[in-house]
């Protein structure tokens, strides 16, 4: 879609105001710029510098931004459209395009090659791939989703990634959750990737600004609110569930984790960690509503402070 300028809805226009203060309009100067294209190799079947030789004789120019995940790579040349999709690499599985932010919740989960992970709402797969790679197709991964054409989806790109170490599940995962917590089955980690209002992602597709609206924002906060209790509780003891959006909604964000800690007090405990890329701290106070102190360890990514899209990441331990 091209980046040209549409209207604002003034309720959104608001509610950024709110969160950003004078940067407001750097923000929304940002939502409007064409988005980076970035790569993640996919191990599993070819190393970094293996496809960095491939790029080069390809004559692309690039740049890998993150030093502690080489396997990010920021293409620099100006590809035709479909050039990055329709090449032979691709489609053989050596790398996936795949957004920054998006690759740092599975960086955080940090899964081992011996556990037994949840990846709640798996599709398209993006980063439960990237789970698959990290353990080195060993352990194994629960992948759900809700919709079959995105189970469609997930499967193709499961394929073509050489992910072995997954089982696919089509359900809701609040009653997935539920149901195995019955049979007393437990995870070690799980990676809630929550389904959204998708604010951080207006500048791959400007279409977001235009379907936004704050009914559809409480609607998604009552949703999440119920995936995160229910799924927290098939969590392993000291074990680690990191919870993600691709918005900048605090009813989304900070009010669930809140939520979270609220029904499980002496369970929760929000990590304070570190990513290389800049970060904020999670927001306490929100139009008259309080959060817990603990929420301040989360981590928001606005698209004006790395030149990508908007995230929100949570790394929550079971303690």
């Amino acid at each position: 879609m091209s980046h040209e300028k549409i209207e604002i809805k003034q309720s959104y226009k608001e509610r950024i105001n709110d969160l950003l203060k004078d940067e407001s309009e750097i923000y929304f100067d940002y939502c409007f710029r064409p988005l980076k294209t970035f790569i993640r190799v996919n191990t599993l079947k070819i190393s970094v510098e293996e496809l960095k030789k491939i790029l080069r004789e390809k004559n692309w120019k690039f740049e890998q931004p993150l030093k502690s995940f080489l396997e990010a790579i920021k293409i620099e040349s100006r590809l035709s459209p479909g050039e990055l999709g329709n090449c032979k690499e691709h489609q053989l599985g050596y790398y996936y395009v795949q957004e920054l932010s998006s690759m740092l919740p599975p960086l955080l989960l940090n899964p081992k090659e011996d556990e037994i992970i949840f990846d709640c709402c798996a599709a398209p797969g993006s980063k439960t791939t990237e789970v698959s790679a990290l353990m080195k197709n060993k352990g194994l991964i629960v992948a759900n989703d809700i919709k079959i054409d995105r189970i469609k989806a997930l499967t193709t790109n499961l394929q073509r990634c050489g992910c072995m170490n997954i089982i696919v599940t089509k359900a809701n995962a609040s009653g997935l959750a539920f149901r195995l917590k019955e049979r007393n089955f437990y995870f070690d980690k799980i990676l809630l990737d929550a389904p959204c209002s998708g604010e951080g992602t207006i500048r791959k597709d400007l279409k977001t600004l235009k379907i936004w609206n704050e009914n559809m924002i409480k609607k998604l906060s009552g949703n999440q609110k119920d995936l995160i209790k229910n799924c927290f509780a098939v969590l392993k003891k000291n074990g680690v569930m990191v919870y993600s959006t691709c918005t900048l909604a605090p009813e989304e964000n900070e009010e669930v984790i809140d939520f979270l800690i609220k029904n499980y007090p002496t369970e929760v405990k929000i990590e304070d960690v570190k990513l290389e890329i800049k970060t904020r701290k999670g927001v306490t106070e929100w139009r008259n509503k309080k959060y817990d102190e603990q929420v301040k360890n989360c981590l928001r990514i606005y698209p004006q402070d790395n030149d990508c899209e908007g995230f929100f990441i949570a790394k929550i331990r079971r303690i």
